[in-house]
């Protein structure tokens, strides 16, 4: 996923991926987005990092991920960070998601 620059190098950047994830995968994916979660929280620039789950209303995402980085720097260090772990640890989260039927919407937010 390209970074765009934001016209405030120094503004947060927040990372917010969507995932429709079926009951019966649902323990497995929440494991490893929770490892995921636990490997960016110590991370330089990482201000919020938060894994909820879907207890109401219609919408069709079950699982919302959403990470807070104080600028564009610490998500792209962070981006090159989590691809060098998953290499040495020989995880493909794409790879992972389409074994268990999982759907992602993935993206970067600015503030409005």
């Amino acid at each position: 996923m390209s970074i765009r620059p934001s016209s405030n190098p120094s503004a947060p950047v927040f990372r917010v991926d969507k995932f429709v994830v079926p009951a019966d995968a649902l323990p497995a994916f929440i494991e490893q987005v929770r490892r995921t979660q636990q490997a960016l929280g110590v991370l330089p620039g990482c201000r919020q990092n938060l894994v909820l789950t879907q207890t109401g209303g219609p919408g069709e995402f079950n699982v919302v991920t959403l990470v807070e980085w104080a600028n564009t720097q610490a998500i792209a260090a962070a981006t090159a960070a989590m691809q060098q772990k998953y290499a040495e640890e020989g995880f493909d989260p794409s790879a992972f998601m389409r074994g268990l039927g999982v759907r992602a919407d993935l993206g970067l937010y600015n503030h409005a």
